[in-house]
């Protein structure tokens, strides 16, 4: 399984030099929030702070800050000086505004390595949010990226888990969706060659008795259950029927499974119709009328991250590298 944080070392250890592109201030609406953030080298991107005309920008003018020559050609390796949050942004006479509107700085010279947009979101540039954007460009030195990787660990410790049970055709196109999402991904097969081809970011358990994932479960995880077998998705969905800390319960199939399940769970598995309510089946909901695999995929992904974040509450993990801010990529 390859990890954000994985792609973010891996990024970092083969961009050569780089630069943080954060934003540092919204006003009205904007694509992203406040402390959103991407990573710019001389030929590529991580991450994104929205797209659009703003984001095309703020990609210029952190290689201009890369190749300025007023610190000579880009060096093959990071700085060894620490560039940190109380750098000093240049307090030298700004570039002329352009056409657009956006107020730039960059530095003067030495090593006050920063520079700042402050950018209207409005026809000017092409974008019609209606907004302002400040954006805070910064060379990542040795510190910096340190702060930048001990920040992705951090917010990938507190991810919720999605356990996809059943790595079917729907199991397949499921885990491809949700892989996208943030959140951590485990398909659980009771069938080797099923949880062959899953994506590189999902992580895969084969095991004979997948109930017990269930119980070793954290608190707040979603559990989804579509395997090949209608009796060990009953067992499955009744572990997770009985925790009172999941953020989702689903289970594929149609309303005479759903009704089957309800007359076992309240009679043989000492289940209650307080519990039964917790089960979402079908998954994905029942207005669009479409049974393909992707179809479906995408309906209960949407389904599966409106309850993450309900039951989270929106919570944010602080950004280290800008104070109180939260981590996005």
């Amino acid at each position: 399984m390859i990890s954000k944080v994985q792609s973010l070392k891996a990024f970092l250890g083969g961009a050569g030099r780089v630069a943080l592109v954060e934003v540092a201030g919204t006003k009205g609406s904007t694509p992203r929030e406040k402390g959103a953030f991407m990573l710019v080298s001389g030929t590529a991107i991580f991450g994104t702070i929205g797209g659009g005309q703003l984001e095309y920008m703020a990609i210029d003018k952190a290689r201009q800050l890369l190749f300025s020559p007023l610190e000579g050609e880009m060096a093959a390796e990071r700085p060894e000086g620490v560039v940190s949050e109380g750098t000093a942004r240049a307090s030298s006479t700004a570039a002329t505004t352009p056409p657009g509107g956006f107020a730039a700085t960059l530095p003067s010279r030495g090593r006050d390595l920063s520079a700042t947009l402050d950018v209207p979101l409005g026809p000017e540039i092409g974008q019609c949010c209606g907004g302002r954007v400040e954006v805070l460009i910064r060379l990542v030195d040795r510190t910096l990226e340190a702060e930048l990787v001990a920040a992705a660990e951090a917010e990938q410790a507190q991810l919720p888990y999605v356990y996809i049970f059943g790595g079917g055709h729907v199991g397949q196109a499921l885990a491809s969706a949700v892989a996208l999402l943030p959140v951590r991904v485990v398909v659980v097969e009771t069938r080797a060659e099923a949880l062959e081809g899953m994506p590189d970011t999902v992580e895969t358990s084969l095991t004979p008795m997948p109930e017990e994932l269930v119980r070793k479960a954290s608190a707040g995880a979603a559990f989804v259950v579509l395997t090949h077998d209608h009796a060990l998705d009953f067992l499955i969905v009744a572990e997770a029927l009985k925790r009172r800390d999941a953020a989702y319960v689903g289970m594929i199939g149609s309303k005479t499974k759903k009704a089957t399940f309800r007359n076992w769970f309240l009679k043989a598995a000492d289940g209650s119709e307080a519990q039964f309510a917790g089960l979402v089946s079908p998954i994905g909901g029942e207005a669009v009328k479409d049974k393909r695999p992707q179809v479906i995929a995408a309906l209960a992904a949407a389904e599966i991250m409106t309850a993450l974040a309900t039951h989270a509450g929106a919570r944010a993990v602080p950004h280290p590298v800008s104070r109180g801010k939260a981590m996005a990529g």
